[in-house]
This record gives structure tokens, C-alpha cells and sequence, in this order.
């Protein structure tokens, strides 16, 4: 009789069981949206501004994500994924240190720029320039976007320290000090060639100090090792990787190792965790794909080295063409929050945030764009982190970091 109850008492179980897991997931939805809304959301690197340069990209526009020509943020998209703040950077692929290559680079950091401006004037009832801290936070309550600039490569800046000024002055609030070769700041992770400068060079350590004087943020994300070990020394203010990973979940030269992690957190500085999904986690082998790249590769070269403009949009439109064709299968939120996870337990949550790199190779499975944003906030609080936390992750870390160095110049 006994057995015969409890055969009969289990599907009652059964129904219950379904019955509170469901609600159970729809309290955790409820409360990471409530937590998602409630705090600043700030993502340190996307490379919308090659769209905007163009001239063919209506930021102002809602765009489908399954549109080739969509890209991944607009500002739409940055209201529905609440995403309070964005760095948009002045992107400069490495091209000849020459004077004429130097000439030529200057001028296309010089249109970056007026683009994010004419963005922000042109659609000033939806976006605004972002300066210091408090107008994050300013902006924020209005409603609006705040859009800071961020320039990735130190390349414009060639051999004259008074540039560094000058982009200031234009709204940059962070150089990354390299792109993927070396230039005559520092060394790249991904340099080819190797090491130039075995770290910093010596012109690059005055372009740290005139940084430091200046109250600007240096971003180490893309230097070599050698070349960060140098900054943390150099540097008075803490630093920023404003898109990498960790090495210890995916053994690439653009993430950070456990020693350099660790070095970054005393001083202070926070490492901005990356979507680009071969920095995530190491991705299935593609031959298809890769061939592809390869014979793309060999039939233009290196991106760097191709100088006619009109050439560059052929090679551009191939490369999305086979991206398309063969689609890479992308890392997951999970697998990203593993990342911040790792931090956590390694240095505190006090060091860590978010840098998406959308708009170039940046996109998850469950985050393809700024649309999806409030899913990594939804995948922390699956995870037991409190708002106080995930406070600090989406902006409260960056913001510290950024006040910091903005005390340090003032005392410089």
C-alpha cells in the first residue's frame, strides 16, 4: 500500500516541480531587468565609427541584426539592450611610419572625430559627447546616450607628443597605445615581426606621462607583455584593458595572463571583457573558412598594406561575404561570464567590466548585439551576483578608474 502511494504521489511532484521552476525563472528575469535598468551600463570599445565615416549608416535608425548592413549598435538598439554609455573608437588599422603614411593616418583620425561629433549634433535629442564621469551619469538621466571616444592606435600621434594633447581636446578619453603591429609607442601582442621595442619605447614612456599629465586613460589591450609590465610600472594612474579576456580560459596574445591580471588590479586598473569570440574561447576549427581568409589574404595582402581606398571596400565587402558563407560558431554569454568569473575569484570584483568590441569581431551566441546587453546581466544574476556587484561591473569599476586618473593629473 505504501508503494502504491508513492507511485500515485509522484506525478503530483512532477506537476509541482515544473510548476515553481517556472516561476523561479521568471523572478530571476524580473529581477535582472529591474538591476540592468537601475544601473550605469558602459561598454568601453565598440568600432561603430568606420560605419559612421562612411556615410551610409543612419545611427539614428533602428537596424534588424539579421541585416548584412545592420552592424551591431545603433542608437535604438543602445535604448532597447540598455546600454547607457558607449566609447566609440577612433580605430586606426597600422599602416607605414612614414611621413606621408603618418600625413595620411592624421587625416583619417581627423574625419573619426568629426563623425562622432556630427553624430551627436545631428541626433542631439537622442545622443551627447561624454567628457568626465559625472556626465555619464548626467546624461543618463536624461535619457540620452552618452558617447565617449576612445582612440585605438597610437599611430596618429607618430613622433609628436603634442598630439596626444590635441586628441584630447577632440574628446579622446583613452589610446589604446597599439593595434596588431608595433608602432613607435610600443610593441604589439600580435606583431609578426616580434618584439621592435622589447616593450615600451622610449618616446612611447613620454606619451604614458603626457597621458598621466593629462588625465586620460592608457588602455594596454593589444601591447605586448613586455609593453604592459612597462606601463604598469611607468603609468601613476591605474590602466585600462578596455577589450581583452583572460589567457587562463583561452590561450590568446590579446588576453591577459593571471600575473598580469593581478598586476592591473594593484593598480588599480580593470580589465573590460571581450565578445570577440576567438578571444573568448577556443573556437572549432573552420577549414573552409579559413582557406577562404587565406586566398583573400593572398590575393590583397595585409589589410594594413593595401593603400587604395577603393580597393580596402573590395576587400571589406569579401570579407563579409565569406563571414557570411561560413559562419563561425560563436562563443556563448556563458562562456564570457566564465571570464568575469575568473577575475572575481581572482582579484575581486573590483577589476572587471565590459568591453564588447562590436562593430569590429565582436558578437555572442545569446549577445550578437548592443540589442542583447541585458542577457549578461540576466546570466550574473543566474549566478548569484548582487546589484551592488553587477553595479561595478557595468560601469562602477570603469568610472573609478576614470575618476582616479583624473586625480592624478591634478596633481601631476
Amino acid at each position: 500500500m505504501k508503494k502504491l502511494f508513492l507511485v500515485l504521489l509522484l506525478p503530483s511532484f512532477l506537476i509541482i516541480g515544473a510548476c515553481t521552476q517556472e516561476p523561479d525563472m521568471k523572478e530571476l528575469k524580473q529581477k535582472a531587468a529591474k538591476i540592468h535598468d537601475a544601473v550605469l551600463t558602459i561598454d568601453t570599445h565598440c568600432d561603430t565609427p568606420m560605419r559612421l565615416v562612411r556615410g551610409d549608416f543612419d545611427v539614428s535608425k533602428y537596424h534588424d541584426s539579421k541585416d548584412r548592413n545592420s552592424g551591431k549598435i545603433d542608437l535604438p538598439r543602445m535604448k532597447q539592450g540598455g546600454l547607457d554609455a558607449e566609447f566609440f573608437a577612433v580605430f586606426l588599422g597600422q599602416g607605414e611610419r612614414t611621413k606621408e603614411g603618418i600625413k595620411k593616418v592624421r587625416k583619417q583620425t581627423s574625419d573619426i572625430f568629426y563623425a562622432i561629433h556630427k553624430m551627436c549634433q545631428d541626433h542631439s535629442d537622442l545622443v551627447e559627447l561624454a567628457l568626465t564621469p559625472d556626465d555619464a551619469y548626467r546624461i543618463e538621466k536624461t535619457g540620452k546616450r552618452a558617447a565617449f571616444i576612445g582612440i585605438e592606435n597610437g599611430y596618429p600621434i607618430g613622433k609628436d607628443l603634442s598630439y596626444v594633447k590635441k586628441y584630447y581636446d577632440r574628446g579622446a578619453r583613452y589610446i589604446t597605445l597599439c593595434h596588431t603591429s608595433n608602432n613607435d609607442i610600443c610593441d604589439s601582442s600580435t606583431d609578426k615581426k616580434g618584439a621592435e621595442h622589447n616593450g615600451l619605447s622610449e618616446f612611447g614612456r613620454k606619451v604614458v606621462q603626457e597621458m598621466n599629465r593629462l588625465g586620460m586613460i592608457v588602455d594596454v589591450s593589444h601591447i605586448s607583455d613586455e609593453s604592459f609590465y612597462d606601463v604598469i610600472e611607468i603609468s601613476k594612474a591605474p590602466v585600462i584593458a578596455s577589450h581583452s579576456c583572460t589567457r587562463a580560459l583561452c590561450d590568446n596574445p590579446r588576453n591577459l595572463t593571471d600575473e598580469m591580471i593581478k598586476k592591473l588590479a594593484q593598480k588599480g586598473g580593470v580589465l573590460q571583457i571581450c565578445f570577440f569570440s576567438g578571444y573568448v574561447k577556443t573556437l572549432e576549427p573552420n577549414p573552409k573558412r579559413k582557406k577562404a581568409f587565406d586566398e583573400l589574404k593572398k590575393k590583397y595582402g595585409e589589410w594594413s598594406t593595401v593603400k587604395d581606398d577603393s580597393i580596402r571596400e573590395k576587400m571589406r565587402e569579401e570579407y563579409h561575404s565569406i563571414m557570411r558563407e561560413y559562419p563561425q560558431k560563436l562563443a556563448t554569454v556563458q562562456d564570457l561570464v566564465d571570464h568575469i568569473d575568473h577575475v572575481v575569484k581572482l582579484v575581486g570584483v573590483d577589476y572587471v567590466g565590459i568591453g564588447t568590441d562590436f562593430d569590429g569581431g565582436g558578437g555572442l551566441d545569446g549577445c550578437y548585439d548592443v540589442s542583447e546587453m541585458a542577457n549578461v546581466t540576466l546570466e550574473l544574476v543566474k549566478r548569484g551576483y548582487t546589484e551592488d556587484e553587477i553595479r561595478k561591473i557595468w560601469g562602477g569599476n570603469l568610472m573609478r578608474v576614470f575618476k582616479k586618473v583624473i586625480e592624478v593629473a591634478e596633481r601631476i
